[in-house]
């Protein structure tokens, strides 16, 4: 009987001391993630190119032969646009919500004429871009998301070397604005 309390009374003070642990690790870990990440990189709204090594978040550039971009945004200021051109090999963009779900991807295969003008809004922001059917925005894909926050991600390949001013061009002059910042212009 006494072996059977002694081995309750371990497994209680155990379990104590590994959710005590956990509560006093958890601060360090959520900061940790890529949506923190994002945020740190610099202010919302603009794309930021990463640079070189691996991230404990996951969102360092560890491909030799990929640029990356990232860009914080929030919904509730309205729709985003996010817009790219320039001739770079290939191109890949990747939308996440704050907890890191993919909640949409495209690259230049798939894009019209392989540019880049996606539009991130809520159901009802959506809703009112497709009433609205601006000639401008004709060319737009409108993607709905329920999640507010989020982030995108702008991949860019440079194969060799000699294309890294291409990659660096595309990425630095890459947009994500609110859609009423955006510049607008027809195709």
């Amino acid at each position: 009987m006494l072996k059977v309390l002694l081995a309750i009374l371990t497994g209680l003070v155990g379990a104590g001391l590994l959710h005590l642990v956990i509560i006093l690790a958890l601060p360090y870990y959520s900061e940790r993630d890529a949506y923190s990440r994002v945020l740190r990189e610099g202010p919302s709204f603009e794309f930021h190119v990463l640079g070189p090594g691996r991230d404990p978040a996951g969102l360092g550039r560890t491909d030799p032969f990929l640029d990356i971009a990232v860009c914080a945004f929030d919904l509730d200021e309205g729709p985003v646009q996010l817009t790219a051109s320039g001739e770079v090999p290939f191109w890949s963009l990747a939308t996440f919500d704050a907890a890191s779900n993919e909640t949409f991807s495209i690259n230049d295969r798939t894009a019209v004429d392989g540019a880049l003008d996606v539009i991130l809004a809520t159901p009802v922001q959506a809703t009112r871009l497709r009433k609205a059917q601006a000639p401008t925005l004709a060319q737009s894909i409108i993607v709905e998301t329920q999640q507010t926050q989020g982030y995108a991600v702008l991949r860019a390949m440079a194969p060799q070397a000699s294309f890294r001013p291409q990659t660096s061009e595309f990425l630095n002059g890459a947009g994500c604005l609110p859609l009423s910042a955006a510049p607008q212009t027809a195709r």
